[in-house]
C-alpha cells in the first residue's frame, strides 16, 4: 500500500498595500506628493546592490500599473526609449486584474556590460503573470529598451 503523501504547506499571501498611517499629527488625512503613484528613483549607472534590485523591483512595478491601466504611462516615460514609450502606449492594458498588481523580487542577469536583463512575477489576484524588461545604459542612465509580458 503506498504511504499517503502530506499536503503542501499554505502560506497566507501578504496584503496588496502596504500598511501605512497617513494621518498628521492633527488626525488630518494627508497624502504624500506621490500619492497614487509610485515614486521611481533614478537608476544609477552601475547596479548589483540591494539598494538597486529594489529600484529595479519599483521600475518592474511602475510597469505592471501602466500594463493594469492603474498609472499613466506618461509617468515612466522617461525611464524608456522612444520606441519602447510607444509601445508601452500602443499596447494599452494587457494585464487584467481586479486588484493593483503586485511585483515579486526581481531575477536579474547582465548578459553583457551596459545591459540588464530582469523578469518579475506580477501578482494580479487568482492569476499570475511574468514581466520581462531589458535595460540598457544610454550615457549615465538606464533605459528600458524592452518589454514583454505573459
Amino acid at each position: 500500500m503506498p504511504k499517503p503523501v502530506p499536503l503542501p504547506r499554505l502560506a497566507s499571501v501578504p496584503p496588496a498595500d502596504p500598511p501605512y498611517d497617513d494621518r498628521d499629527g492633527g488626525g488630518h488625512i494627508t497624502h504624500p506628493a506621490t500619492y497614487g503613484a509610485l515614486a521611481l528613483a533614478p537608476l544609477p549607472a552601475r547596479t548589483g546592490t540591494p539598494t538597486d534590485e529594489r529600484r529595479l523591483r519599483g521600475l518592474g512595478q511602475a510597469l505592471a500599473e501602466v500594463l493594469a491601466g492603474r498609472r499613466p504611462p506618461e509617468t515612466v516615460q522617461d525611464r524608456l526609449t522612444e520606441r519602447a514609450y510607444r509601445e508601452l502606449v500602443r499596447a494599452g492594458k494587457m494585464i487584467d486584474t481586479e486588484r493593483p498588481p503586485l511585483t515579486g523580487l526581481p531575477h536579474v542577469q547582465r548578459p553583457y556590460d551596459g545591459v540588464i536583463e530582469m523578469c518579475l512575477l506580477v501578482h494580479c489576484g487568482t492569476r499570475s503573470r511574468v514581466l520581462a524588461v531589458r535595460l540598457e545604459r544610454r550615457g549615465v542612465q538606464w533605459l528600458v529598451t524592452d518589454f514583454e509580458t505573459a
